[in-house]
């Protein structure tokens, strides 16, 4: 529940500070006018949150600085497209930029430190927590101001809460808390943020009442300096502190947070809110926050890909009219040197493209020979597995049946009514196996299938959340690989239903160039972690390990249950 600062009014403060370079000539100086009108017009559209036009014109701003050869501005445009992409979610791209933007600068600066600062909130973002601390440190490192520096080493405080790392937590920001700077009026917002982190930090720890007097201080203190932003999460961690106290007055801060974060459109602590009314469980409107909580989720969803998919086609874009007309220059100066390498290229490509076809003839016969031996493995296993569940749960009762009806009279109206309830028992067993074990569809409706058997679960007692489902691009994904993930998805739901007594399921689907990754998460009873096997999951792990997959397991008894589960797009050969 807890949130770093809010990163990119920090970064503004570093911008507009590079120093403009005296020009050459008259073509120079117009290119260099062009790429500073470009990077103002960028900067303005950052305040006013127009973030793809400002994403479209910073990264024109740095095609033209690399004409120039200005290493300064080039990593500052890159510092900004950083920020852009890490405000619209995109951490992995984000954290490329920023990566490519410290190529640029051969000191270590208030630049850098702002590079450093975007890769450790990325990482605090991705639950990368080591890595996160690491870059936090390296910002402080290059960091003059000493009142960023304690807001950078606030972070750090906060990750430390993430990690459960509570009394570290508490002694960081004590240290800060009781350093000059924040004597001062100016830091009065950093000041409120860090005490109500703390008493956060010491309700965490288990000293409830001390950490709930510098919570409801510290939300004292923003509503008195205006603070309306940073009083969305001090709402947000006293429901978190009455939930388990007074659900009622856990549902009144969660819905005060809920309100002044949709006055702010400030689309994550909304979220957050809801999360706390669905789990409170505890108003006649929680459908319609479920409701809410999905509509606002998945809307949230297709805006960040949108610009992804955006900003993506504006980098290829101008990475193809920079080759573009670089290939142009280089065809003037040396065209018949062109036209002797073309030919040579030809016959080298042709050669090239003969063996890859005979290459890719050999892979795609054995990638398929190998397909059908994990498919019929798993066939196997979920033949045996059906056979057995027959064995167990229908054979004994179809005997008792066929001895009933030798033994009672049929004759009688109770003792038929009796043999129908027998029979329908048995009929619905059969039905249940044969949809736990029905065809998937694994075409254009296959994220909707997931869906509605995800929604399946759900009772009046017990909430399914999942997000980023259709995050994942599902189309690249092979047959066998979704029909697994639909499965274990299956059996992690119905081993949760028969063993966990959990109220709260989570399904983050999330992935990476190489992977899907899904985490699941349930509020249930657990157990110990050598008994896992014994509950029923013994049969997912083998259809993980069948397509190259991994699956790791969380649980202590009366802790819940974690499980996260790891398959490549692409099984190796």
């Amino acid at each position: 529940m807890l949130r770093s600062p809010f990163f990119y009014s920090i970064l503004f403060l570093f911008l507009f500070s590079c120093k403009e370079k005296k020009t050459i000539d008259s073509q120079t100086e117009s290119i260099r006018k062009e790429a500073f009108s470009l990077r103002n017009k960028g900067y303005e559209n950052l305040k006013k949150q127009n973030f793809n036009t400002a994403f479209h014109e910073f990264n024109k701003s740095k095609i033209l600085f690399e004409t120039l050869n200005d290493s300064a501005n080039i990593g500052y445009a890159l510092i900004s497209i950083a920020t852009i992409q890490q405000v619209n979610g995109d951490y992995y791209g984000s954290k490329e930029t920023a990566t490519e933007a410290l190529a640029y600068y051969n000191e270590k600066n208030t630049y850098t430190s702002s590079i450093n600062l975007i890769l450790g909130i990325a990482d605090k973002e991705l639950s990368l927590y080591d890595d996160a601390i690491f870059y936090y440190k390296e910002s402080i490192k290059d960091e003059t101001d000493p009142v960023l520096k304690h807001d950078i080493m606030s972070n750090i405080a906060v990750v430390y809460i993430y990690q459960k790392k509570n009394d570290k937590a508490i002694a960081l920001m004590e240290s800060i808390l009781n350093t000059k700077p924040f004597n001062e009026k100016s830091s009065a917002f950093s000041k409120a943020r860090i005490q109500d982190n703390l008493g956060y930090a010491y309700f965490k720890k288990g000293m409830e009442e001390k950490g709930f007097r510098l919570m409801s201080e510290a939300l004292q203190k923003r509503n008195e300096i205006n603070d309306t932003y940073g009083s969305i999460q001090s709402y947000l961690n006293l429901a978190d502190y009455y939930s388990k106290k007074d659900i009622q007055k856990s549902d009144e801060n969660a819905l005060t947070a809920y309100n002044v974060a949709t006055n702010l459109n400030s689309v994550d602590e909304r979220l957050e809110a809801l999360q706390i009314l669905i789990s409170n469980n505890n108003s006649p409107n929680k459908i319609k926050y479920v409701q809410k909580y999905f509509t606002l989720n998945d809307s949230i969803i297709r805006v960040r890909n949108n610009f992804k998919n955006k900003s993506a086609k504006i980098k290829y874009d101008s990475k193809k009219e920079k080759d573009e007309n670089e290939k142009l220059r280089l065809e003037k100066a040396e065209n018949l040197l062109a036209l002797q390498k073309e030919k040579y290229l030809r016959i080298v490509l042709v050669i090239i493209f003969i063996f890859l076809v005979i290459l890719i003839a050999i892979l795609i016969r054995y990638y398929k020979n190998k397909n059908k031996a994990i498919e019929f493995k798993a066939s196997y296993e979920t033949e045996t597995r059906i056979a057995k569940k027959i064995h167990d749960e229908l054979a004994n009762d179809v005997f008792n049946v066929i001895a009933f009806t030798e033994s009672q009279p049929l004759s009688k109206e109770n003792t038929k009514e009796n043999l129908l309830q027998k029979l329908d028992d048995i009929y619905g067993r059969v039905r249940g196996i044969s949809k736990e074990n029905n065809r998937i569809d694994t075409g254009a409706n296959f994220t909707i299938s997931i869906k509605e058997m995800l929604s399946s679960y759900n009772t009046s007692e017990r909430n399914v959340i999942f997000t980023n489902l259709e995050n994942v691009n599902w189309e690249i994904i092979d047959d066998i690989k979704k029909i697994t993930i639909s499965r274990i998805l299956q059996e992690l739901l119905v081993n949760m239903k028969k063993h966990s007594k959990a109220n709260l399921v989570v399904l983050k689907f999330e992935n990476d160039q190489n992977s899907i990754l899904i985490n699941y998460t349930d509020n249930g009873i657990g157990c110990e972690k050598n008994r896992i096997v014994k509950n029923g999951l013994q049969n997912m792990e083998s259809r993980i390990h069948a397509v190259k997959g991994t699956v790791d397991f969380e649980t202590e008894p009366d802790k819940g249950f974690k499980a996260k589960i790891v398959i490549p797009k692409q099984t190796k050969i």
